[in-house]
């Protein structure tokens, strides 16, 4: 990735590393990772995106990789998150920028849009639902109350820690492996998260997204239809999320379009970057 630099931004109480690429006067777009990336899940889209002449900005969200990473399960309630991509939105002299998020960091993306849509132009989310969607669905699928059960374990004290941490993350490396395609993700890229997860504190912080569900993060949702443009977009071999929680998230939209991805799991954007690439540029001019 030619052009890229990376800078630490203040948002928030907190300090963000982000990787930046794009001309300073393009049209904002800011790419939110999920559990358990940082950055650089967004390598093939940040190019494409920053040459098409969009500033794009892709940061460690809070607790992962070399962003900070605050002590206390409170700090990671979906408020939080949300106003850390304000900050972002602001330190770049915005009004709004064009949001795109996949797993947790679409379901920050879909918070800011339903709680302050004044900061989004437009929302592209990848293999996330509406947060509210998930329990409607739990009600009408309960094979999806077995595809979610690591995220009750992963809200536990101390043991996922531990377990995921063993044998140089060898549980994350497979649960990794075991649902993408094969050779979404290359040796060396591995090693790269392996790095990133190794920070000090690190695999605290990410799964402290996933404590603060009972510290209230979802009571903090908005129970408002979201009013920007949005585009969800959806790899159908998702072993996690069933497509029925991208068709439930619609009715939390006024303005939607779902688009289904073949030979495509939960990591989509590694598995099929051109197909995503092409839905984000199709959406974004529209």
């Amino acid at each position: 990735m030619g052009n890229l630099s990376f800078r630490y931004i203040e948002t928030n109480g907190i300090k963000l590393h982000t990787a930046i690429a794009g001309p300073e006067d393009g049209t904002l777009v800011i790419l939110l990772h999920g559990f358990p990336e940082f950055w650089f899940g967004w390598k093939n889209q940040i190019q494409p995106l920053a040459e098409k002449g969009y500033r794009v900005v892709a940061p460690d969200q809070r607790g992962y990789n070399l962003s900070d990473k605050p002590e206390g399960i409170d700090y990671y309630t979906i408020d939080y998150l949300r106003d850390d991509v304000i900050g972002i939105i602001e330190f770049f002299q915005k009004k709004k920028a064009i949001i795109i998020g996949h797993d947790w960091g679409g379901a920050v993306a879909w918070h800011l849009a339903a709680t302050r849509p004044e900061y989004v132009e437009k929302l592209i989310v990848l293999n996330i639902p509406h947060p509210r969607a998930m329990p409607r669905v739990f009600m009408k699928n309960p094979l999806q109350w077995m595809k979610s059960s690591y995220i009750a374990f992963f809200q536990l004290p101390n043991l996922p820690e531990k377990a995921l941490g063993m044998r140089e993350f060898k549980v994350m490396q497979q649960g990794i492996a075991k649902s993408s395609n094969p050779d979404a993700f290359t040796t060396s890229e591995i090693a790269q998260y392996k790095t990133a997860w190794s920070q000090s504190d690190a695999l605290t912080a990410m799964l402290n997204w996933y404590r603060a569900i009972r510290r209230g993060s979802f009571k903090q949702l908005s129970e408002a239809k979201i009013n920007v443009p949005v585009r969800i977009i959806w790899g159908i071999g998702d072993q996690f999320l069933s497509p029925m929680l991208a068709k439930e998230s619609m009715s939390f939209c006024e303005e939607v379009n779902l688009a289904f991805v073949g030979e495509a799991t939960h990591w989509i954007q590694h598995e099929q970057p051109e197909i995503v690439n092409h839905l984000i540029d199709q959406f974004i001019n529209e």
